[in-house]
């Protein structure tokens, strides 16, 4: 890793939070990057490939960038124990990135279940605008078929296949031992309850402008084009949601031969947020 980006740890109480970061000099927003199950911070800087990271690319276009390690993840792995609540999440998150990145807008940027924590931490007077990707309301048909094997069997056999499929569309060697981490035991609460209750819910607070982004080859949640609209009138106190395509890519975004150009549309995005806030607050 080179010295662009770095890993810090800070300690939020008495837990320690870990992040990958990479700092610019007098910032226009601080990126803050919400991993998905299963992985890590790494997944916004992908092994290998410099060219497909959001932390490199959001520093070149001047913000500072963080990548998140979700609370029991990295260095907190051990106190998860003590995070079932979502309000105490939110606190170890809002605590860790106060301390990385003091003072300034916050731009939040979820995948998968990470979108669960952004949304959670929208309501915060530092946040600009959010983006989320990999999730949704319905599954896709291939993903309630694996998930009834699932309940039925206990074995979750062609998990890899939804979430890494097709191949051609990651680097060779993606996905990669480097890119994998242990599951935390909160998160079974927090799938059982998202599509049914708890998305709608957080979407419904949000009040800052939302973008949405699908891949085209998403293989755990619905995508169509009906399937978006229904998401997107979920944001009903947004002051906008913007909803986008991924083309020749799949659900793992930020690690695939298209994350480049999805980091792109993220961070543009965020640049209409800054613009945004800045002009608010000009009156």
């Amino acid at each position: 890793m080179t010295d662009l980006v770095r890993r810090r740890m800070v300690m939020v109480g008495a837990v320690p939070m870990t992040a990958l970061v990479a700092s610019a000099p007098e910032p226009r927003a601080v990126i803050v990057a919400i991993h998905g199950g299963a992985t890590s911070s790494v997944y916004f800087d992908c092994p290998g490939h410099p060219d497909l990271s959001l932390l490199r690319q959001a520093a070149s276009l001047g913000f500072t960038a963080i990548a998140l390690d979700r609370p029991g993840y990295g260095a907190s792995a051990l106190y998860q124990d003590t995070m079932d609540s979502p309000a105490e999440r939110v606190a170890l998150a809002w605590g860790a990135v106060d301390k990385i990145a003091q003072g300034g807008p916050v731009f939040l940027l979820g995948h998968s279940l990470g979108c669960e924590l952004v949304m959670r931490m929208a309501c915060h007077e530092r946040v600009i605008g959010i983006s989320l990707a990999g999730t949704g309301l319905r599954y896709h048909p291939k993903a309630k078929d694996l998930l009834s094997t699932v309940a039925q069997t206990g074995t979750p056999t062609g998990l890899r296949q939804l979430l890494w499929e097709p191949a051609t569309l990651y680097p060779d060697g993606i996905p990669s031992s480097a890119l994998s981490a242990p599951g935390v035991r909160y998160e079974g609460a927090v799938t059982a309850d998202w599509a049914r209750h708890t998305f709608g819910e957080l979407a419904a607070a949000v009040r800052v402008p939302v973008q949405f982004s699908a891949a085209d080859h998403e293989g755990v949640w619905e995508s169509s084009p009906e399937a978006l609209a229904t998401i997107a009138a979920l944001f009903t106190g947004a002051p906008g949601v913007d909803v986008s395509e991924m083309a020749d890519s799949g659900h793992n975004l930020s690690v695939g031969l298209s994350a480049a150009e999805y980091h792109r549309r993220v961070l543009a995005f965020a640049g209409q947020c800054v613009s945004s806030a800045v002009e608010a607050e000009a009156g």
